[in-house]
């Protein structure tokens, strides 16, 4: 439930205020707004990527090299590969339902050649009444 109250007042904060009272009506403009504006009161920037996934049609995935919530904080050992990002997973899944986009979102830790810290990729599934009409980019 903290997580939803985040959500809703970070919509509030960025998206209804500044426009008009309108919701965003289209799969591309509501990933759009997360990875950007969300993105940026959330953390002061537009998050690194946002992508399309390959093997479903209604995945996608936005990554983040460093995401903050995980870079200053140690996971104890007994804990596994927990990752803070589920934090930020339940924001995005927040304002996705809110906006009348259900989905399934999870934080994901993906090592990357050359990077020494694993980024994190907030995976979003859509839920089926989405609808194919919708999720087509």
């Amino acid at each position: 439930m903290l997580l939803y109250g985040v959500s809703a007042g970070t919509m509030n904060l960025c998206f209804f205020m500044p426009q008009g009272n309108r919701r965003e009506t289209r799969l591309l403009g509501i990933l759009s707004f997360v990875h950007s504006t969300v993105w940026k009161v959330l953390f002061g920037k537009v998050a690194d990527s946002l992508e399309k996934g390959t093997e479903h049609e209604d995945e996608y995935m936005i990554s983040e090299k460093d995401l903050l919530v995980n870079k200053y904080i140690s996971i104890p050992k007994d804990m596994g590969t927990f990752n803070c990002g589920a934090f930020v997973a339940g924001i995005v899944r927040g304002v996705l339902d809110g906006a009348g986009f259900p989905a399934v979102v999870t934080a994901h830790f993906v090592p990357m050649e050359g990077l020494q810290r694993p980024r994190t990729t907030i995976l979003i599934k859509f839920a089926e009444e989405v609808g194919t009409t919708r999720l087509q980019l």
